[in-house]
């Protein structure tokens, strides 16, 4: 058998995967090459979230909500400061961890509530044939079904939604494991009260700037971050069975979420509140802890970060790379991680006839421009249930405040239709609520990143860049209508 000391190839892959097959009964613990045993390969744990934005953790510095696994895994591994989702929908965020592919690249993958065409290959299927136990707990890939699309499971693999069980069935067996678990919180919705019922305290809330400062809002924000401490306490416990089981030396960690905040002009948004994500990762066996990282990250970098990790070269397709460098401090490989492209096509059908709001961006640390492609569209969804905005006390205070002085301005950025473009000064503007696309001070900024943007969505066979991606409002919706 080849070698697994270094990558293999997606063609020595294959036909290492199909020896292992063809060996008659052959178990994990056979799987031997080059003197090392496939359970020298890391476990890999990725912890996600639903609905959590950045910085709601103690490590990023939020004062208010308790997270000691977060604080933990960041003082035990690396913590990185410019992580982004490829798109703030769960669905395809989800879809794009899995297959290291942009969403757009996705087919009906692409959008929210639908299916992901098992011509996609997914990381947990490669690394079971590499001879990995797989399984997953909780929110998988979804939501969405698997009818119609070949697959036979989940993509993220088998259900197993006891942790604990789970390592016990693969305790005396040599191969390693690659685990989900997709937590349900915080999403929407929540008890109504129960963060100050908690003890949070609701004074030293820092409101996120696209929201008003009131009371109602600043109890949503409470019991959004009791929510993020649920997830919080379901990871500790995570943590301790697999320190119980003597597995956490040569375990790669992962905790983060897949979108931002379910709140208005933040999830199903590309600003910062939609699509900046917290990201830890603990590799206790081979990357040093308590050190940061602002290179920027993508959600398609996990899946040929887990496969180089288990010895796999990432296959061709993936627009993602391995960030495995960062995490082990080797010297970083290809080019700089100073930018990140992120995007969106259909959220929730609350458009008429289900219509996508689509849209693409490049952010840097200077700027973030958006191209929005169909600018006559509602982007919060067609008036007057604004659909892609998850119902909430945030979103009745501002719709029922809409014509106060100090939430106007608010309302009109979360709710009404956008410009084409749209361009933030991330320096002088961190909450983005100013649009400088027309200010000739920031001409050049916004036509280089135009011609970035569009090269990069022409370089990822972006349906978009041709003038085509009406596909995406064709793609059936198989979830219930908002």
């Amino acid at each position: 058998m080849k070698e697994l000391t270094k990558p293999m190839s997606r063609r020595e892959f294959v036909s290492f995967a199909a020896a292992g097959a063809a060996a008659a009964g052959a178990s994990a613990a056979q799987l031997r090459t080059g003197g090392s045993t496939v359970k020298d390969r890391p476990n890999i744990l990725f912890c996600i979230a639903d609905d959590q934005s950045w910085p709601h953790a103690g490590c990023y510095g939020d004062k208010v909500v308790n997270t000691p696994t977060y604080d933990r895994l960041a003082a035990e591994g690396v913590m990185f400061n410019n992580t982004h989702c490829c798109t703030p929908s769960c669905t395809p965020s989800r879809g794009s961890v899995l297959t290291g592919q942009m969403p757009h690249r996705l087919e009906e993958g692409g959008n929210l509530w639908s299916l992901l065409p098992k011509k996609f290959e997914v990381y947990p299927d490669i690394l079971e044939a590499a001879g990995y136990s797989v399984g997953y707990a909780r929110k998988g890939w979804g939501p969405g079904t698997i009818e119609g699309t070949g697959r036979e499971r989940n993509p993220a693999g088998p259900q197993e939604n006891d942790f604990r069980k789970f390592l016990q069935s693969v305790s005396d067996d040599d191969a390693p494991f690659c685990y989900w678990w997709g937590s349900h919180e915080p999403h929407r919705t929540y008890k109504l009260g129960s963060g100050r019922e908690a003890g949070l305290d609701m004074d030293a809330v820092v409101v996120p700037p696209p929201l008003p400062d009131a009371p109602e809002v600043r109890s949503d924000i409470l019991d959004y971050y009791l929510e993020v401490q649920m997830f919080d306490s379901q990871v500790g416990d995570l943590l301790a069975a697999l320190e119980a089981a003597g597995r956490a030396e040569n375990t790669l960690v992962v905790m983060t979420s897949d979108n931002g905040m379910p709140f208005p002009r933040c999830k199903a948004n590309l600003y910062e509140y939609g699509t900046h994500m917290p990201l830890v990762v603990r590799w206790l066996a081979r990357a040093e802890g308590g050190r940061q990282a602002d290179d920027f990250i993508t959600f398609d970098d996990f899946a040929p970060t887990f496969l180089g990790a288990g010895g796999i070269e990432p296959l061709p397709e993936m627009t993602g790379r391995s960030f495995l460098d960062l995490l082990t401090g080797q010297t970083p490989s290809g080019p700089a991680r100073d930018r990140v492209f992120v995007e969106r096509e259909r959220h929730a059908s609350v458009r008429g006839p289900n219509l996508s709001y689509p849209c693409r961006a490049i952010r840097t640390t200077e700027y973030l421009y958006i191209w929005n492609l169909k600018p006559d569209r509602w982007p919060a969804g067609d008036p007057e249930r604004y659909g892609d905005i998850d119902g909430g006390p945030s979103k009745d205070y501002m719709m029922e405040h809409h014509d106060d002085p100090a939430v106007r301005p608010l309302f009109e950025l979360a709710f009404d239709k956008r410009p084409e473009e749209e361009l933030y000064d991330l320096r002088n503007d961190p909450g983005e609520l100013t649009n400088v696309a027309d200010d000739p001070r920031h001409a050049d900024a916004r036509k280089s990143l135009r011609a970035e943007l569009e090269k990069w969505m022409a370089d990822t066979a972006d349906p978009r860049a041709t003038g085509g991606g009406d596909e995406f409002d064709t793609y059936p919706y198989v979830g219930r209508r908002r």
